[in-house]
């Protein structure tokens, strides 16, 4: 069973507290609404951390590629020699 839209639900409330009033017959009570949860936020600790590790993740980076970039040189200076 497809579940109906929020506007059809409320337009059948409607529909039986209207019928409701001209037959004299009290509408039954609509079932309480759930509570909607609201999300977590991230803690602001948690998105420092994220962006430090990340900073120190690209320095290593940084730092491999010199070394090799370093380490070509020689290599190339030695067979010069």
């Amino acid at each position: 069973m497809a579940k109906k839209s929020k506007l059809a639900e409320r337009a059948a409330e409607l529909e039986a507290a209207v019928v409701g009033l001209f037959t004299g017959t009290p509408a039954p009570a609509a079932p309480a609404k759930k509570k909607k949860r609201r999300k977590a936020k991230k803690a602001k600790v948690v998105k420092a951390a994220k962006k430090t590790a990340k900073k120190a993740a690209k320095k290593v980076k940084k730092a491999k590629k010199a070394a090799k970039k370093t380490a070509k040189k020689a290599k190339k200076k030695a067979k010069k020699r």
